[in-house]
Order: structure tokens, then C-alpha cells, then sequence
């Protein structure tokens, strides 16, 4: 790899949370068999102060991964399971008369949780699912013209049934745009899939948390201070312009550009570096982009983040 392209900085000098990272990982890696890499997405999620969607057919785990990443993290939790005739206030909260008080009294929904699963969320009409949007873009709900900030850290994962399947409700492109990442689980491997039935998965509400919330938000704060040189910088501009040449996508916003950022600097802090490589940006970039410009013009395979990536040289 040339010098050029990697910030100038040294990390000798490494946080003494850094080493809660590894622990981290190991312990969702208990629960979730034969995912590292998934896990690891995750966790950079989460570290990048984004929101995360998964995508895949029942029972691959999903509500497993975000009560272990929840759990590990002392993050408090609500599963919000979302159908066709759910509504707004179900997951916003709703304001009730009190007679006592001779006023109305707001109760909270169950977005008042510092991680809040939103279950098969494509489920859910258009309306409802809208009602995340402001939570997920500013950590504040509105409500008869009151803001009701969310507790901190937030974050959302939501799951989402493959778009063919009847009864779902295809994500606007406007929401997708708030995910930081989409990840897909897949079928377990054969030798996690025999270590599943034997009983050797730990179970999620079970783990031990690992970190406080004030612990995360702090590795949070050293995840922002990793360092990325103008020439990576430029690389990453690179890949975001080749997105926008695509006549039949929209290209990514300058949200996901500071998203595929955040992602990438999170990656290399897990790696225990202080400075960003092409290696990061390349490692995120297919679960910061794909969902952000899907298309029907391609070969069976093949996605738009494969081709922008071999397109670029990150070597300029």
C-alpha cells in the first residue's frame, strides 16, 4: 500500500477502552455462530452512531443479534414487532387525559429505549413507518408540537423481509437513506449450524454487558477523532462521483458520504488504528452503499458496490 494514501499518525498511544472492543466481539460471536464479519458490521454501526437495517428471511437471527449487541452493550431495549395495521402513536407514544391532573399526560412509547428493534418493519404501512424518521435522523420526537428528545445513546435496528414476499411495504428511499448500514445474515455455516443444536450458543438476554452506555458513547467520541488524509478523503469522493454517473440510480447523498466515513473510521478503530486505509472504506462500503443504490441492470451476482469498487483506484 502506498504512504500517500494513509494519515499521518502513529497509534502507539491507544485508549484503555480500545481493549473493550475485543471483548466485545467475542462475546457476540457466542451468541451469533459463524458471523464475525457480520458482527463486526454491526458493531462499527454502532460505534459510527449510525442505525442499522437487516435484511433476510425469518429466523436467521436478527432479534438475536440486536438483544446481544444490546445486552453487551447495557443499552436498554424494546422489540417493536410492526404489521399492516399498526400505527404511529404504537411506537411514538400517545397522550391520555388524566382527570385527576385535569390535563392531558403524554406516556412514552416504546422509541424511549436507548435501542429499539423495529421487527419486519416493511410490514408496517408507509405512515408507520415515517414515524422513525425524525428519531432516527435527530434523536427528538414531535408530538402535538412538544420535542421529546430520546435517550442516549439511540439506535435503531430494524429488520426487513425480502421486498417479494406478500404483505410488505417496500422502504422509501428517504428512510433508507437513514440506515447507516444493511447487512444480511444468511444461512449459518454447517459447523456453526451443529454447534447451534448442540446447545452452545449463548443466549442473548443472558450475556453480562460488557460496557455502560457512558463507556460507549465515549468510544464513540474516540471513533470520531480517527484521522483520514486528503488523499483518502479524495478516494472516497471518487467512489461517491462513480455512484452518481449511473443514469438508472441516484447516486449517494452527502449523507452517505459522511456515513460510509463515519463507517470507515469505525472499522479501522476496531482494528486498533488511530488512521484510516483504503482497506477500511473498501471493508463498509457495500453495507453503506448498496441499499442506497440498488438496481435491476445488473448481471446475476453482481451489485453496483462491486463495480464501483473495482472501478476506482484508490491510488491516485
Amino acid at each position: 500500500m502506498q504512504p500517500t494514501i494513509q494519515s499521518q499518525q502513529s497509534d502507539n498511544h491507544k485508549s484503555p477502552l480500545t481493549g473493550q472492543v475485543s471483548r466485545i466481539l467475542t462475546q457476540l460471536e457466542q451468541v451469533l455462530l459463524g458471523k464475525p464479519e457480520q458482527i463486526k458490521l454491526a458493531f462499527a454501526c454502532i460505534l459510527g452512531r449510525g442505525h442499522l437495517l437487516i435484511e433476510d428471511l425469518p429466523g436467521m437471527g436478527k432479534t438475536s443479534l440486536s438483544q446481544a449487541l444490546a445486552s453487551t452493550l447495557g443499552m436498554s431495549y424494546q422489540r417493536i414487532q410492526f404489521t399492516s395495521d399498526m400505527l404511529p402513536a404504537d411506537i411514538l407514544g400517545v397522550s391520555i387525559f388524566d382527570k385527576a391532573q385535569h390535563q392531558f399526560v403524554f406516556h412514552k412509547g416504546p422509541v424511549f429505549n436507548q435501542m429499539l428493534l423495529a421487527d419486519e418493519i416493511n410490514r408496517a404501512s408507509p405512515k408507520t413507518q415515517s414515524a422513525l424518521l425524525e428519531a432516527m435522523a435527530e434523536q427528538q420526537i414531535t408530538l402535538d408540537g412538544v420535542t421529546y428528545p430520546l435517550p442516549a445513546p439511540f439506535f435503531v435496528v430494524a429488520s426487513q423481509n425480502p421486498t417479494e414476499q406478500s404483505g410488505t411495504f417496500p422502504l422509501p428511499e428517504s428512510q433508507l437513506d437513514r440506515f447507516m448500514m444493511r447487512i444480511s445474515l444468511g444461512y449459518p455455516s454447517h459447523e456453526a449450524q451443529l454447534n447451534m443444536l448442540k446447545g452452545k450458543a449463548l443466549k442473548a438476554q443472558d450475556l453480562p454487558s460488557c460496557i455502560t452506555p457512558d463507556e460507549l458513547q465515549a468510544l464513540q467520541v474516540e471513533v470520531s477523532k480517527v484521522s483520514a488524509s486528503d488523499a483518502l478523503l479524495n478516494y472516497l469522493i471518487a467512489l461517491v462521483d462513480y455512484s452518481r454517473q449511473h443514469a438508472d440510480t441516484t447516486g449517494l447523498s452527502p449523507r452517505a458520504s459522511l456515513a460510509l466515513l463515519q463507517a470507515a473510521k469505525a472499522w479501522a478503530y476496531i482494528d486498533e488504528r488511530n488512521y484510516l486505509l483504503p482497506e477500511d472504506i473498501q471493508a463498509v462500503f457495500s453495507a453503506v452503499a448498496e441499499h442506497r443504490i440498488r438496481t435491476s441492470h445488473l448481471a446475476i451476482g453482481q451489485t453496483l458496490a462491486d463495480i464501483i469498487l473495482a472501478s476506482v483506484n484508490p491510488i491516485t
